[in-house]
């Protein structure tokens, strides 16, 4: 048999598995906005009383806590690769179920952190858009405005598994060997939760500096108007 035909196999089997985890989790995961919100205050000792209360921090206050909830999510990730890695491949699929709702998590409290909700419908696509750009996948704005979101979300997914897919491929081939795939599993869970959560703490800094940007602005004529020249 040639070398292709088991990694197509792969392939396939990774990119269904991943789907059907983040399917599951766009369903089931979803961080408690209020929770997580008293625990940066009680934990961290940030002094907000929202997640609007973040555009007037010191940024790099939150790109630390950004690094600490990503630190959590790779510690989570790697115990359960460990835990289920002793049976490589075949517990693969399910642990790639189990890390896909570790990254949700990790991206949606990013999300908060950085001042963005996900209440609405329009704010989970823009969720979404953040999970394509940290499985390395350039989602236009464009698909979003021509889709309803329940049409949407699916469309990411399935770019988000075949990216993933890919990935997980290229790094995961040392779990067909059970005897090293709890530690190989535990540390190639630990960096793929840290690369996502870094491509992700990526695009909110960048989205939380353009809104913080548009709000200094917005400010500048009620400054004028109270302090006036002269």
């Amino acid at each position: 048999m040639s070398e292709q035909g088991p990694k197509s196999w792969l392939r396939r089997k990774l990119e269904a598995s991943l789907r059907q985890g983040f399917e599951r989790a766009y369903q089931t995961v979803r961080v408690d906005s209020d929770k997580f919100l008293l625990e940066l205050r009680m934990a961290y000792g940030m002094p907000v009383a929202s997640f609007e209360g973040v555009y007037s921090m010191d940024l790099s206050r939150l790109d630390d806590l950004a690094s600490r909830v990503i630190h959590s999510g790779m510690r989570m990730a790697a115990a359960e690769g460990a835990g289920l890695g002793l049976g490589g491949l075949i517990t693969i699929v399910p642990d790639l179920s189990i890390l896909a709702g570790i990254t949700l998590r990790t991206i949606q409290k990013l999300s908060l952190l950085y001042g963005f909700e996900f209440n609405t419908e329009e704010e989970s696509a823009e969720l979404w858009i953040a999970a394509a750009s940290a499985a390395g996948v350039d989602i236009s704005r464009e698909l979003l405005e021509k889709e309803v979101v329940n049409r949407f979300v699916p469309q990411v997914i399935r770019r988000i598994a075949v990216q993933a897919s890919r990935e997980v491929v290229e790094k995961w081939s040392g779990r067909l060997i059970p005897i090293t795939s709890s530690l190989i599993g535990a540390g190639l869970n630990y960096y793929f939760v840290r690369a996502w959560g870094e491509r992700a703490k990526s695009h909110f800094r960048q989205r939380h500096l353009q809104v913080r940007s548009r709000k200094r602005r917005e400010l500048e004529p009620l400054s004028m108007i109270e302090n006036p020249a002269g």
